[in-house]
């Protein structure tokens, strides 16, 4: 399968749209050879901090000397971001070369009619991800769930040890309306006698996941507790971190910001010391080294400079929370929005969060119909409409946001992690002036 191909195949997949379930992906795994179960694995849920959590525990993993697979979701600006091994991208070619078998794979399928549907974008991905693992013969894979848990496809594994990061409103046509039923799904995860660790925090969400993990016989392992506890001290340059957990006592600053990037930390460390108390002793330095190297685009992401351009995927209520949360403490001077969300999302409550704090707001769009456009977030945002501006022109939009922000101010570029992906696809130049 060639670029073109590739790029036709994955594109066509999209209208399957999202199907919860493990019998297609099983049985695909299943015709070609289970590559699944030829390495050992951890496996990532949560309404935020997954991804994040999941880039800290490979970075861990991987100074402590391992070759690490890492899976995760979505993309920014090329698929293959998803998908890599030892801290590379999959190659293009080993990309294509499964696409092509998982393709002749699921039509062999389908004609013997060993398959219910065709298997969806995700499906596809997750299982070009386990023959890419088992080929490059990783020392272990970090698995990120792509939606809710009990039916994703990656629940296919039985993980070493599975981690549930945070429990919060999103994904509610897929997952349910309340916390304790998407933590049902979340918790769909814990597999009989692995251990949970869970950075979820009392509360009916908290019940549901211990309540889970003792019917299965799990050992819950919470990262907030009688025995474990964040401390978090500001400096102008950021976050100083300790994090006390089983008496042991870890200090470390990070390159990702934000005070909730200490909580993903914290997750990590107690995920990964869980880990070498089941599988192999996972070494303190290895666990600040990872840590201080960890990074993830589009999380508080700098851009540029002159101004400061900051890019950040806040797609829900909590991520929108979090990212209000480090531009009252750390940005000053004028500060320029420029924002897109997808309608689905929780966009009146970002407004709320995301709103007040700009001197300026500028509405744009991305080429997705999921997206709510300029004119419907300005009808949910009437009350700050003496300070938007409207520009569907991504281009246009940050290059408008330039000239508002002047050299010392700040552009924050946020709302949806499509959106970041589009900005991404664009030259750097944009964000120093020199684009025209």
């Amino acid at each position: 399968m060639n670029p073109a191909r590739r790029t036709a195949y994955l594109q066509s997949l999209q209208r399957f749209g999202v199907k919860l379930g493990l019998q297609n992906v099983s049985a695909v795994l299943a015709a070609c050879g289970d590559p699944h179960r030829r390495f050992p694995s951890l496996h990532v849920a949560g309404t935020n901090g997954k991804g994040s959590v999941s880039a800290m525990l490979a970075s861990i993993l991987s100074a402590h000397g391992l070759r690490v697979g890492l899976f995760t979701s979505p993309h920014l600006a090329d698929v293959r971001e998803r998908i890599r091994a030892a801290g590379r991208l999959i190659p293009a070619a080993d990309f294509d070369r499964l696409l092509g078998r998982i393709k002749r794979t699921i039509e062999r399928l389908l004609a013997a009619g060993r398959l219910e549907a065709h298997p969806t974008y995700f499906e596809v991905l997750t299982i070009l991800a386990f023959l890419h693992f088992a080929e490059r013969k990783v020392d272990i894979a970090v698995l990120e769930v792509g939606m809710g848990g009990r039916f994703d496809a990656t629940n296919v594994v039985t993980p070493l040890v599975s981690v549930i990061t945070s429990i919060s409103l999103d994904h509610r046509e897929y997952l349910g309306n309340t916390l304790a039923a998407i933590a049902f799904e979340k918790a769909g995860i814990i597999k009989p006698g692995v251990p949970l660790v869970s950075g979820v925090e009392g509360g009916a969400a908290a019940a549901v996941i211990r309540r889970r993990a003792g019917e299965l016989h799990a050992p819950l392992v919470p990262v907030f507790g009688r025995d474990a506890a964040l401390f978090a001290a500001r400096t102008a340059a950021g976050y100083r971190f300790r994090y006390d957990f089983c008496g042991e006592s870890f200090s470390f600053r990070l390159k990702l910001k934000g005070r909730h990037q200490g909580e993903n930390a914290a997750v990590a460390i107690a995920a990964a010391r869980t880990l070498g108390c089941v599988w192999r002793p996972i070494d303190r330095r290895a666990i600040l080294e990872g840590l201080a190297a960890a990074d993830w685009p589009g999380r508080l992401e700098e851009a540029g400079r002159r101004p400061l351009v900051l890019l950040d995927g806040a797609h829900n209520e909590d991520g929108a929370r979090a990212l209000a949360a480090y531009v009252r403490e750390f940005v000053r001077g004028p500060l320029i929005l420029v924002f897109a969300m997808l309608k689905d999302k929780a966009v009146g409550r970002a407004v709320g969060l995301l709103f007040p704090r700009p001197e300026k707001i500028v509405l744009t769009s991305i080429p997705s119909p999921r997206v709510a456009s300029p004119e419907e977030v300005l009808k949910i945002a009437a009350r700050f409409r003496s300070k938007i501006r409207i520009e569907p022109d991504l281009r246009v939009a940050i290059a408008l946001a330039r000239s508002l922000a002047g050299p010392k101010g700040t552009i924050l570029i946020a709302g949806s992690l499509y959106l970041i992906g589009e900005v991404k696809k664009l030259p750097r130049r944009i964000f120093t002036g020199e684009e025209r």
